[in-house]
């Protein structure tokens, strides 16, 4: 028999060969990969220049309001704790005794805020700090020179009151009534001051105290810096007061509500169920900030690190304030509000649950994303929500509610201590808390929309 043979396939002789239809598809390729590297070239270019023209064209106001936030770092808690040590042993107090003053002091603050903060409504912002700067500076002074425990608390409350409180109170307020299509970039911004200050300040003071050998030079030098420097360079810049331009008027449109009355806002349900969960990131951190020497001795980590981890949070935040801000002015404060709580609520379970070392670095990160979405959005929101006419008296209120939350946060946790339930326990509690509040201010943000459609 014949052997079989196998057919071979017949070849095309007019089709080209593999390789070119290769170099067909990878030519193809690669004119779409520059058409989208060209794309986002002019992209990142069109970013740069338009943030560019705004920083050129806003420079004043943006300068002026990054001071304020800056110099509010004298009023902080963590300015303050730098000299909490030799407060204590100049005036003999325990950590308990300290920290009950400091919280009458922040609580009296926060009840005077809302009355103080309604000057914004009534005169320019510039006025106001006219007054509340060199309140400010005495107050830095008051705390060196004092002769007793009574003294001391009446200078912790000028601190909180004029430095954590009307200091922001006055950059946020003018912000939010300048700005309206680029509100959410303009507090980034200004954001940014406060961790200026917590990363440059603590290594000055600590300098300034070694080289004198006395703390209370580092308030000297305070109140020198906020009479010779702040007061007169932030008057200049703010005391012009800025016109919107066309971009600006077309997003007030948008993006501002109708102008409520603080007596409204007061009857307002929304407003309590903002504040439900807009306190939580200032609740939550002052806890674990206030209470990170016993996580620290809890959990067994070296202090040294952990101390190295707040870098993480500091350029975090400045990130996140820059991203929110861009999400801000592009989809609006409200739209994004069911989304705030989101990186806290994650950070506090990681508190709870994870117990390595690196973990303090994961809740830093979290809490930095957490920072800076809050700085930016709640300086942006409360426009959208209730108008510009009667924004510093409600700006007052809210910062007032948000200052309360930080004074009896650390007491109620330490008592929670004191009862045997551990911070990382209560860290869990938090992490629900966070998502049940989210739940609460989709709703409000909801509610919001509907109501500023009808009007």
């Amino acid at each position: 028999m014949p052997l079989s043979r196998r057919r071979l396939p017949q070849r095309n002789l007019f089709a080209p060969p593999p390789c070119v239809y290769v170099q067909l598809h990878l030519t193809v390729d690669f004119r779409s990969f520059r058409r989208s590297s060209n794309r986002l070239k002019r992209s990142m270019l069109t970013f740069i220049r338009e943030n560019s023209d705004f920083l050129k064209n806003n420079a004043r106001w943006l300068a002026g309001g990054f001071l304020l936030t800056l110099f509010s770092s004298f009023g902080q808690t963590f300015f303050i704790g730098l000299s909490g040590n030799a407060l204590r042993e100049t005036f003999n107090l325990s950590g308990g005794a300290f920290g009950a003053l400091y919280m009458v002091a922040t609580l009296a603050s926060a009840a005077s805020l809302p009355w103080l903060g309604r000057t914004l409504d009534f005169m320019p912002g510039w006025k106001v700090i006219r007054f509340s700067m060199p309140m400010l500076a005495f107050a830095c002074l008051l705390i060196a020179f004092a002769p007793n425990i009574a003294v001391l608390c009446i200078s912790l409350y000028l601190l909180r009151l004029f430095g954590q409180g009307m200091m922001t109170e006055i950059a946020h307020t003018e912000i939010g009534r300048w700005f309206a299509a680029n509100r959410g970039r303009a507090m980034a911004i200004i954001a940014t001051g406060q961790p200026t200050g917590s990363t440059v300040l603590p290594a000055a003071v600590i300098f300034v105290t070694l080289a004198t050998g006395d703390w209370r030079t580092a308030w000297f030098a305070g109140a020198a810096l906020i009479l010779l420097v702040g007061l007169p360079a932030i008057i200049l810049l703010m005391r012009v007061e800025r016109t919107p331009q066309s971009q600006d008027e077309q997003g007030s449109i948008e993006r501002t509500a109708r102008d409520w009355s603080r007596r409204e806002v007061i009857r307002d349900p929304v407003l309590y169920m903002l504040l439900a969960g807009t306190l939580a990131p200032a609740f939550i951190a002052t806890v674990v900030f206030f209470h990170q020497g016993y996580l620290i001795e809890l959990r067994g980590y070296d202090p040294l690190i952990f101390a190295t981890a707040f870098p993480v949070m500091s350029i975090t935040t400045v990130i996140a304030g820059f991203v929110c801000g861009f999400l801000v002015d592009r989809f609006g404060a409200i739209n994004l509000l069911p989304f705030l709580l989101v990186p806290l609520a994650i950070a506090s379970a990681a508190v709870a649950l994870v117990t390595p070392v690196w973990g303090v670095f994961v809740f830093m990160f979290l809490l930095g994303i957490s920072n800076g979405f809050t700085s930016t959005m709640l300086g942006a929101l409360w426009p959208e929500v209730y108008g510009v006419a009667n924004l510093g008296g409600i700006r007052g209120i809210i910062v007032a509610a948000m200052v309360l939350s930080t004074a009896i946060g650390p007491g109620i946790t330490g008592a929670l201590i004191d009862m045997g339930i551990q911070l990382p326990t209560q860290m869990f509690w938090m992490a629900g808390w966070c998502v049940v509040a989210s739940l609460m201010l989709a709703s409000a943000a909801k509610i919001v929309r509907r109501r500023e459609t009808r009007h």
